[in-house]
């Protein structure tokens, strides 16, 4: 299925997500040439949206659908440097699209949160962490989560594309970040029922762009 068919099957899928093709179509273009441009993506939310932070790093960190072979000079190698570990390391390895999910580094964020100040915590991982062409993508149902807010301000002070997932009526981080898929829903749960999809259809139409099987 070709990355086009994917987005056509999320709206059929999702009618109430055609207000939104336009956005997520962008929005998997600036990953795409983020990828293409050798850039990681960064992720962040809070309670949810921090499990959807975790969720997408596991699409894109391994196979989500395609096994992801490594290539045949990758696994050559592996097996140069050891033939025992390396059969093994090179059947079961797979190719990923870099990603990191800011929400599970636990000694960090807390260490920052006791001595520094919570809502600046995905802002510091995101200065230690971003350079110039990665992406930033923000996950706040409200649009005003002052942690994102927060990391969006200094990922584009860094030189990354800024994405927010968001509902309502987009909140604060809909003027800030360089493109916001806003989801027609106001209640929290419904919100995040309806990234779900979305972010799949992202991670489905990058794996089928970057890899053949």
């Amino acid at each position: 299925m070709k990355e086009e068919e994917i987005l056509l099957e999320l709206v059929e899928r999702y009618p109430i997500l055609k207000v939104c093709k336009e956005k997520i179509q962008c929005t998997y273009q600036i990953m795409k040439e983020g990828y293409q441009n050798g850039g990681k993506l960064l992720v962040a939310g809070n309670g949810g949206s921090a499990a959807d932070s975790d969720h997408i790093v596991g699409e894109l960190m391994k196979g989500f659908v395609k096994q992801r072979k490594l290539k045949k000079m990758e696994q050559k190698k592996i097996l140069e440097i050891n033939r025992e570990l390396g059969e093994h390391l090179c059947r079961n390895l797979q190719q990923v699209l870099p990603a990191i999910s800011l929400t599970g580094h636990t000694a960090l964020s807390t260490a920052y949160l006791n001595d520094v100040d919570g809502t600046l915590g995905f802002a510091q991982q995101v200065y230690g962490y971003g350079k110039q062409g990665d992406i930033f993508l923000g996950i706040t149902t409200s649009g005003n989560s002052k942690n994102i807010l927060n990391a969006v301000v200094v990922a584009k002070a860094k030189g990354l594309t800024t994405i927010a997932l968001t509902g309502r009526d987009g909140g604060e981080v809909k003027d800030m970040a360089d493109i916001s898929i806003i989801v027609p829903e106001t209640e929290t749960f419904k919100i995040q029922e309806l990234h779900l999809p979305i972010y799949h259809t992202l991670c489905l139409m990058l794996e089928e762009h970057f890899f053949i099987s």
